[in-house]
């Protein structure tokens, strides 16, 4: 099992900056890609981005490419997410997860942290 619990979570305006960040726990948490879902109200839960086991590649969504960054802490088990130009269209719950495989499928899921962006 793995544990992941999120925190940085909150409100901002519109054109500003957020960094999120998740402490992963329990299993060797090297062994798998860590990353970032999203909720928006009414909608489906959505990728966002990912970071290899090695912290050596990231991947993303569109939407997030160009705005977002992800990095990792191997030694403190950190994943943080670094959203810049943020849009009311960001606003979500924000989701770290964890994969054996890729990020885009997850094996485990923190409790998630809203994020607001107003206009």
């Amino acid at each position: 099992q793995v544990q992941l619990v999120e925190s940085g979570g909150g409100l901002v305006q519109a054109g500003g900056s957020l960094r999120l960040s998740c402490a992963a726990s329990g299993r060797i948490t090297s062994m798998y890609d860590m990353g970032w879902f999203r909720q928006a109200p009414g909608k489906a839960r959505e990728f966002v981005g990912g970071i290899a086991k090695s912290g050596a590649s990231t991947y993303f969504a569109d939407f997030a490419k160009g705005r977002f960054t992800i990095s990792r802490d191997m030694v403190k088990n950190t994943v943080s997410l670094q959203m810049a130009n943020l849009k009311p269209d960001d606003t979500a719950i924000y989701y770290c997860v964890a994969s054996i495989w890729r990020a885009d499928s997850p094996d485990y899921w923190g409790q998630g942290t809203q994020v607001t962006v107003s206009s």
